[in-house]
């Protein structure tokens, strides 16, 4: 199969089963690349640090780097519609008749029954990225790992940061500074 089609059907079909947002979406794009050789886990988590770091949404951000990998600017381009569409798709038809699908039982029911869904897949990701960067596994069957305590010393400044803005500010430190403070923190800790 053509490379730019293979990864346009790839990322059409994340973009189309996956509810929540990006983030739900990393663990479909890392068991996609990975089984298609495309990337190792390691790469993949490399593009979603890479994908965190740079503007715009993480979604669209991963299907460019992973389409640029794979195939040039085409197949960013390729990848990237491939993602956007079937939200586009979807949001299009909903918008088409908005006022009266909200209204219908089943449609409340789909939507209250894919919110557990959404919060194990962002879980599941947090979980994977945790204990990738902090202890190196890579996988399930992973029987040696290494602690990184500059990860973790990392990961307690932030969130330590995070919170005590928040309690003498009373509003959320933004995502942007807390990204720029874990890089800083990063050159610091890794490159001494």
């Amino acid at each position: 199969m053509n490379i730019y089609l293979e990864l346009f059907l790839a990322f059409f079909k994340i973009g189309l089963f996956t509810f929540g947002g990006g983030y739900a979406m990393i663990s479909l794009v890392m068991e996609t690349c990975v089984s298609k050789n495309w990337l190792s886990e390691g790469e993949v988590l490399n593009f979603v640090a890479i994908c965190e770091s740079t503007p715009g949404p993480i979604a669209i951000n991963m299907a460019t780097f992973v389409g640029s990998s794979q195939g040039g600017i085409l197949g960013s381009v390729c990848a990237t519609l491939g993602v956007v569409l079937p939200s586009f798709i979807i949001i299009l038809i909903i918008a088409m008749v908005l006022n009266n699908l909200l209204k219908i039982k089943g449609v409340q029911a789909f939507i209250d029954g894919i919110k557990p869904t959404i919060v194990g897949l962002i879980s599941a990701t947090f979980i994977t990225l945790f204990l990738s960067t902090i202890f190196s596994i890579s996988d399930i069957e992973s029987t040696q790992f290494s602690f990184s305590y500059q990860g973790l010393i990392i990961f307690g400044i932030t969130v330590l940061i995070s919170l005590l803005y928040k309690k003498i500010v009373k509003k959320a430190v933004s995502p942007i500074l807390l990204i720029l403070l874990s890089g800083i923190l990063g050159i610091l800790f890794y490159a001494l």
